[in-house]
């Protein structure tokens, strides 16, 4: 254990460690990290289904339209000198409806304005990419979409920074409260700090609060969950075949990506979910249950987004609904080739609680001492090496 760090950063996601090589490249010594559990990925980073996203979905002026697309070329660029594999497969999102098409315009011309490669493909040139994909009229070509295996990136990373012997991360420790503005109290000792980074993700509204900001912030968790197709079925799919959002909320729908190993999965589900690591039938469920069930109650009154989601998710638990929801993206799925899969995931998706809304960007708090990350999610880890990068120039020079 150690009792003093000059950069001090709570949390070993792939926030936390792309903020940490940041700062080794800066010059900074002397960088702790605490991870409370015992691996690296164990939540958010470890269990995203590894897209590489391409700038298409968010508004121009955002963190994620800046970050997101920069963060793509990064990360492709880090794998390619550390021969960490690549899947360069591309994506295509397709619309079920005449009002999906609209949206695919809008979608098309934000990609655009983020500077990103997309293209207005018809049905002969989807079926060229994508032969069992459908859709009406036309879809949403992004060449740049690419797929990897989160955790190999999380382990390069994470041996890197050790090697340095510069940057220390003290796995199974947690941080339990501060006793000053430089110094926090773990499950393993006092630490001392010069600055401290708030990379917590599910937990980083509550660290906030500890350092008395970001009070008007609260995180409510939702539950991503997976299936897969069958083994002799993954052929319907090459690469990435995604749904039209529903753009009022932050959720990407539920979509088909081929990972690296070959399996296909189709999920991730946003069910309001009943706690912060709530990843099994009541395992995750803590004495916060009823704080969450509360927020939920009262998004549920005062936001119509959030009430249609409240309201059509929970029933993606059953597979006829699940179904239902991507039946007409492929041709020739049946029922019984969607199968149950172990893969499930956290959204620790923050709400500004002021607005009684869910937050579409990313937010960055500086207060005294401490820097603070908060809604890091997707795509947080396509946007990684490019979002620390922004954090280290912005608060650090």
């Amino acid at each position: 254990m150690v009792d003093r760090a000059d950069i001090l950063i709570c949390g070993g996601g792939i926030i936390g460690l792309t903020i940490a090589g940041k700062l080794l490249k800066k010059g900074y010594e002397n960088i702790v990290i605490l991870e409370k559990e015992e691996e690296i990925g164990k939540h958010a980073s470890g269990r995203n289904s590894g897209v590489l996203h391409a700038g298409i979905y968010y508004s121009r002026d955002s963190l994620k339209a800046k970050l997101c697309l920069k963060g793509n070329r990064m990360m492709k660029d880090y794998c390619g000198r550390k021969n960490i594999p690549v899947f360069e497969t591309g994506k295509v999102i397709v619309a079920k409806n005449e009002r999906e098409t609209s949206v695919l315009n809008e979608l098309y011309k934000r990609a655009l304005n983020n500077g990103a490669k997309v293209e207005l493909i018809d049905n002969k040139r989807l079926k060229s990419i994508e032969p069992f994909a459908r859709t009406l009229k036309y879809a949403l070509f992004s060449p740049d979409t690419a797929v990897v295996d989160p955790q190999k990136i999380l382990n390069s990373i994470e041996e890197e920074l050790t090697g340095s012997g510069k940057v220390k991360i003290l796995k199974g420790s947690e941080l339990r409260e501060i006793r000053s503005s430089r110094e926090v109290v773990t499950n393993r000792g006092n630490i001392r700090f010069d600055l401290f980074v708030n990379a917590a993700g599910a937990f980083s509204d509550r660290i906030a609060h500890i350092f008395s900001t970001g009070l008007n912030y609260k995180i409510l968790p939702f539950k991503g969950t997976y299936r897969k197709l069958a083994k002799e079925k993954s052929h319907l799919v090459k690469s990435n075949i995604y749904p039209v959002p529903d753009v009022r909320n932050p959720f990407l729908g539920v979509h088909f990506t081929r990972t690296v190993n070959g399996t296909v999965y189709v999920g991730p589900t946003a069910i309001p979910a009943l706690g912060r690591e709530h990843y099994e039938f009541l395992k995750g469920i803590d004495k916060e249950l009823f704080e969450i069930v509360y927020r939920e109650g009262v998004l549920f009154l005062q936001n119509p987004g959030f009430r249609n989601v409240a309201i059509s998710e929970p029933k993606k638990y059953f597979s006829r609904y699940f179904f239902n929801e991507v039946k007409d993206m492929l041709d020739n799925l049946k029922i019984e080739d969607i199968q149950p899969s172990n893969k499930v995931g956290i959204r620790p998706q923050l709400v500004d609680w002021k607005k009684k809304e869910l937050v579409m960007d990313f937010v960055v708090l500086k207060h005294e001492t401490s820097i603070h990350i908060l809604n890091a999610v997707s795509p947080a880890f396509t946007s990684s090496m490019a979002f620390a990068e922004f954090v280290v120039e912005k608060h650090l020079s």
